[in-house]
This record gives C-alpha cells, structure tokens and sequence, in this order.
C-alpha cells in the first residue's frame, strides 16, 4: 500500500483543488492471442484510476516487444488497447517503445476526481458489505495457458472478462458515495483485502462460498494449477490472512493468487446496498463476498 491510501497508484491535489491521480502498469502476454493481450492490458491499468473513484483521461503507452515480432503480431495488440482507451474516454497521447527479449505491454494512466468523491483503502467501516464486480481465477486460467493445458472456451471467457472495463461498476460506486475500495490485481484477492483492513484498521471477514469464480478455474485450482503469485501470497501474507480449516485448499489457493484484471472489491453501507445494485447498468455483475467487522485488521476466510 502507497502512502496515499491506495495500492498501486498515487494521487496530489492540482491547482483547480480536484485531486490528479496517476497510476502505471504494463506486463507479458498472458494470454496467445494478440488482440486480448492488448485489450487485457489496457483494461488493467486503466482500472487503477476507477478504484481511486475518479475518471483517467490522459495515458502514455510503455511498450517493449522482440526484434522479431512484426506487424501481424504488433498491429492487434495495439489496436485493441486504443479501442479500450477510447472505450474509457482517455486520450492516448504518445509512449515509448523499445526492443526487448520478454515482450511488454500497458500504460502510464492519468486522471482526476473531485475530493469528496475519492475512493481509497482506508475507508472501510465496520459493517458495510463487501462487494466484488468481477470472477477470479484469472491465475490458474492464465497459467493453464502457458502449459497449453486451458480449453477455448474457459479462455474465451476469462479473456472477456479480463478485458472488461472497470467503469460502469465504479460510476454505480461512486453515484452512492461509497468511499472504500481497490481493484483486484497483482496481490490476489486476499492480498489487496489485507491491505484494505489494515489501512482501515477493520477485521474482513470473506465468505468462501460466495466467491465467484471463471468458469473452469475451479477445476483447474482443484487440479493444483496456479501461477507462481499463489504461493508468493501465502508467504507474505502469514499473520494478516486467516483460512478457516474448512475452505477448500484450491480456493484458498485462488484466494492468494494473483489476478489479472480484476474486479473492484467495494465496502458499501448497508443503507446504501440497494442504491448500489440499481445503479449498475444492465449486464454488469456484483457479487456480495463478506462484509466488514470491528477487530483486529486481518483478513478472515470461513
């Protein structure tokens, strides 16, 4: 967690009093596919600025591909982030790219947002409701991927889903007033979960059997298939993460792996539930995962 209340960005007060924030992601291709890898990219760090609760508007492209990757492999990629960009209602403005053995792809991402409408991870209160806007998953999905192992549809769907852009869930967020959140991504859910309770200094109590999950990614978890961000997770999590002894291993494996893309996970007031599930346009999904206790800030998985 940055010192500003967020996990993967920062924010400083302008000369018009609003608050700019700012954010960078870029990774390799975790997907085959050109295209989604492009859109993937750019829909992740776009997401950063949704999670603050503002609005990107400017982003640079940070780009390094091999020598022998040609236009029919580059054209797509790049093609399919500019559509997501203008999906946001950014401006891609320019970038750098450069050679590079390990191919990679994303975006420095800017944006802005009034002060009373901040989103940060020090919110949370005891009491409010946990909600989360996108599966899990992506880890093993993508991981099944690179051993040629996933079908063309469970990667056809976690891909769509990857791609799927964090706006609609954070306008609903931000039209309630809902002041406490993040988006899923590198620290897995449970690791971005920790850094919201211990930012604000509440218990999180998860619920293993409403967690949603892509299709395919819990057989695939059952199977002992994940990315290397799983164990990561469990290491640096000791001590601010408990796992009741009756949840799953696979989902508790899922739990600490790393996503990809992720949904938002929004603390919401009770009074405020309903105006947050009526403000999300046809089509948009939220699940509701846990809630928010008083205690010690840790994350409980029961």
């Amino acid at each position: 967690m940055g010192p500003s209340g967020f996990d993967d960005a920062g924010a400083v007060r302008s000369a018009s009093g609003k608050i700019r924030l700012y954010s960078t992601d870029f990774f390799p291709p975790v997907v085959d596919d050109p295209a989604a890898y492009g859109a993937i990219a750019a829909a992740n760090a776009l997401s950063d600025i949704w999670a603050m609760g503002g609005e990107p508007d400017v982003v640079l492209n940070l780009a390094g591909f091999p020598e022998e990757w040609e236009e029919p492999t580059l054209s797509p990629i790049f093609a399919a982030a500019a559509k997501k960009v203008q999906e946001a209602g950014a401006l891609w403005v320019g970038g750098h790219t450069v050679r590079s053995q390990e191919p990679l792809f994303g975006f420095a991402v800017f944006g802005e947002v009034e002060e009373n409408q901040l989103m940060t991870n020090q919110g949370a209160r005891p009491g409010d409701l946990l909600y989360l806007t996108k599966p899990l998953g992506t880890g093993s999905i993508t991981t099944s991927v690179s051993r040629g192992e996933a079908s063309d549809a469970v990667v056809e769907e976690a891909q769509r889903g990857m791609a799927h852009l964090n706006k609609n869930a954070a306008h609903a967020a931000r039209q309630v007033g809902v002041k406490a959140g993040t988006d899923i991504t590198g620290f897995g859910l449970l690791g971005h979960a920790a850094n919201l309770a211990s930012a604000s200094g509440v218990r999180l109590l998860l619920r293993a059997l409403s967690l949603p999950f892509y299709e395919g990614a819990a057989e695939l978890a059952a199977a002992g298939v994940f990315s290397g961000g799983s164990s990561r997770g469990r290491i640096s999590l000791e001590g601010r993460v408990q796992v009741a002894s009756s949840v799953p291993e696979w989902v508790a494996g899922i739990g600490f792996d790393a996503e990809t893309s992720g949904g938002l996970l929004l603390a919401i007031p009770p009074e405020q539930q309903e105006a947050f599930l009526k403000a999300l346009p046809e089509g948009e999904v939220a699940t509701w995962v846990g809630e928010v206790e008083e205690g010690e800030s840790l994350v409980a998985l029961g």
